[in-house]
């Protein structure tokens, strides 16, 4: 069976989501030809349906959410610039659990589960799992469009203060204003699991740069607690853990082979960047970013 996937229809997510109006992408699509600077030759009707979805379907929201999202990847090149299966990544998928449960949480919505696989902090490297992280989250929601949310399960279990030593304040500011900002769904859980006794301290090192519908929603479980099963059925999680998903090995050698299917997707979705030098009104910096204030987007959207 190829592992090579398609874009899931956008008549298919009218269907499934009435509120996306098929007038109101035709209406973004058109404001895109306004705007020299935005990759919109590259960009569906489908991409704009899952913009307006994650928006709240607000035209005008959409229309700022959008900039700021292909801006960002456009910027944050650590995270989103040649994007191929490398080395790099290679070590991350040794290191790290990267998996997408196939089961829904209790409400319905879509998850993706992190733990360490390696408790070495010196072959642990931040930027290199957000960035296979995304490439999987972008290829999940490519293939299956618009959910009506999605959570972020970090199981803590194997992690050190090591770890945390080895994380980088711009690096953690970039992520978390993507994932705040302009991450195209509709953030609706973050949970801790296993929660270490220094988890104080992590909480501290991210709070500057959470807003407070970011923490209201985050959830930190100690060690062998029950509490997540209340959100995630035990089932969704792999056998390692007690339950009915695949072990870590085979869910990383297919999230493997998944990436390495999917080349052409990548080389596509890098031409989705945004050129500044036709930015009406002038360059956009990063400092230009990082100052604006408010909130373009709602988290927790009902």
């Amino acid at each position: 069976m190829s592992l090579v996937i398609h874009q899931f229809p956008v008549e298919r997510e009218y269907e499934k989501n009435p509120e996306i109006k098929a007038e109101d992408v035709r209406k973004l699509a058109e404001w895109l030809k306004t705007q020299p600077h935005l990759p919109g030759e590259y960009l569906t009707d489908m991409d704009l349906a899952i913009v307006l979805h994650s928006c709240a379907f607000s035209p005008e929201v959409s229309k700022q959410v959008l900039d700021l999202h292909y801006t960002l990847r456009t910027i944050f090149t650590v995270y989103f610039k040649d994007r191929v299966v490398d080395q790099t990544i290679l070590q991350v998928l040794n290191n790290v659990l990267i998996a997408r449960l196939p089961t829904p949480t209790v409400y319905g919505y879509r998850a993706m589960y992190l733990r360490l696989l390696d408790p070495d902090p010196r072959n642990f490297n931040f930027c290199a799992t957000v960035r296979a992280m995304m490439m999987e989250f972008d290829l999940w929601q490519y293939e299956e469009g618009t959910w009506p949310g999605f959570v972020l399960i970090i199981n803590m279990q194997l992690s050190s203060l090591g770890h945390i030593a080895k994380l980088d304040l711009i690096n953690i500011k970039q992520v978390l204003y993507f994932l705040q900002e302009c991450m195209l769904v509709r953030l609706k859980e973050v949970h801790f699991l296993n929660a270490p006794v220094f988890m104080d301290k992590l909480m501290m090192l991210l709070k500057p740069f959470m807003s407070k519908s970011l923490m209201d929603i985050i959830h930190i479980h100690m060690p062998n607690s029950e509490g997540p099963y209340k959100y995630i059925p035990k089932k969704a999680f792999p056998k390692e853990e007690g339950g009915e998903y695949k072990d870590y090995k085979t869910i990383n050698d297919e999230l493997l082979e998944r990436l390495k299917s999917n080349s052409q997707f990548f080389k596509d979705e890098s031409l989705r960047r945004v050129d500044e030098t036709k930015r009406l009104g002038g360059k956009t910096a990063v400092e230009d970013i990082f100052s604006v204030q408010g909130s373009f987007k709602k988290l927790n959207i009902d």
